[in-house]
């Protein structure tokens, strides 16, 4: 794990379960933060079955798989969606990249920790599960965000995932995201909900991020492949977006 304080802030982004808009609100997440003027990573972290890429529609020549196997340049395999937005691209459909060995994820550490420092804020988009590569990205980075909807079977998939970085792992310290909800009142019901079994069970305070609402351009800009906050700016989810960009500022140094 890195120093939160000193060096680029890097946020896991998981889920438990998939299917719950994770790789779309990172990557819009990303380019909301980008629009700040900071430096942002999107490391497409689904090491088997990538699609950061998909969702931007880019041209990827190296991935981290290159990296790893053949020793090439970190940097050179960042693709840039715009001048302060790089995207660390995976590999799809190569089952030996979803289950790396010990030796693997110290040499996978070791060359995040040479490129993130070219960056101020690095978001880990994690494959969903509670896989080995799922718990360690969410080892390596300093801060934990949780995606979570209104689903029941979302709820306990990420209260699985929080326990297991809990019990085993000591972390202690999470952000819940609800996303894909009608209203906030539902959103706060959500996380109220798992706060409370959080408290009881494992003795840990989730805190809340904020919530994105159910949106018809969240859909679209998916379907043409493009962040929503940049094709529809004045949208419910974009302006929902740019106020967790805003909370996420503040985190500096927690």
């Amino acid at each position: 794990m890195l120093d939160a304080t000193s060096g680029p802030m890097i946020f896991s982004v998981s889920s438990g379960k998939g299917g719950v808009g994770k790789t779309s609100l990172t990557v819009n997440l990303a380019f909301a933060l980008s629009q700040k003027g900071l430096r942002v990573l999107v490391v497409d972290g689904d090491m088997g079955l990538a699609n950061v890429d998909v969702l931007l529609r880019l041209t990827v020549r190296k991935t981290i798989r290159d990296v790893l196997e053949r020793g090439e340049d970190p940097l050179n395999a960042v693709v840039y969606v715009e001048p302060n937005f790089g995207v660390l691209p995976a590999s799809s459909g190569v089952p030996e990249m979803v289950d790396l060995g010990p030796e693997e994820h110290v040499l996978l550490g070791n060359i995040l920790k040479s490129i993130v420092r070219h960056f101020d804020y690095v978001l880990l988009d994690t494959a969903a599960g509670i896989g080995d590569s799922v718990i360690w990205f969410n080892t390596f980075a300093t801060h934990n965000l949780v995606i979570v909807t209104s689903d029941p079977t979302s709820m306990t998939d990420a209260y699985a995932l929080i326990k297991i970085l809990s019990k085993d792992y000591g972390r202690k310290r999470f952000y819940l995201i609800l996303n894909s909800v009608v209203s906030e009142r539902e959103g706060l019901k959500t996380f109220d909900s798992m706060a409370r079994v959080a408290d009881r069970f494992l003795k840990i305070q989730p805190q809340y991020l904020g919530f994105v609402p159910k949106d018809k351009a969240v859909l679209k800009a998916v379907q043409e492949q493009v962040p929503f906050i940049k094709d529809a700016p004045w949208s419910k989810a974009a302006i929902a977006v740019g106020g967790l960009a805003d909370r996420i500022l503040k985190l500096k140094g927690e």
